[in-house]
């Protein structure tokens, strides 16, 4: 009679080992979850300042290219007054961002500013290979700047009117 001894189960250095490489791998998975979790928020930023600068950009698009009272905006004007694409020429905010018709700080939003300065400017003489009469086009820059510093920029165009 052959007498044959099987193992059965798994030995204690088998189950260590299962249990440090398992710990490894759950260890690594909870640091990326960790990671992507704490800048989640980061995209709702972009969007909430990309909504801001679309907002303005076409606030601007909307006025006339040339105007009675052309002039060049400041930090936190009053926007009610302007009437044409130069007054926004220069206008930022440092407070947060403000209310076109009562020109109050929106308090949901004190924390994105209207920065660097928006720009209007002619466009090139010749555009896309068609010549532009001087002061019938502009382009606009507008950037706003999220709470974590970083910067969304929106550029459009403006012909006559």
């Amino acid at each position: 009679m052959c007498i044959r001894n099987h193992q059965r189960g798994v030995s204690l250095i088998e189950l260590i080992m299962f249990i440090v490489i398992i710990s490894i791998a759950v260890a690594g998975i909870l640091l990326v979850m960790n990671k992507v979790t704490s800048h989640s928020a980061d995209t709702l930023l972009r969007k909430q300042a990309l909504a801001i600068a679309e907002s303005l950009l076409e606030e601007i698009e909307l006025q006339g290219v040339s105007g009675v009272n052309p002039g060049t905006g400041s930090a936190n004007a009053n926007r009610t007054s302007f009437d044409n694409v130069w007054n926004y020429n220069g206008y930022s905010t440092t407070n947060g961002i403000l209310d076109f018709s009562t020109n109050t700080q929106i308090t949901s939003l004190t924390s994105y500013n209207i920065a660097p300065p928006v720009t209007v400017a002619n466009t090139p003489a010749i555009w896309g290979g068609v010549a532009v009469p001087a002061g019938s086009a502009v382009v606009i820059s507008v950037s706003v700047t999220d709470p974590t510093g970083q910067t969304v920029v929106m550029n459009g165009y403006r012909a006559g009117n």
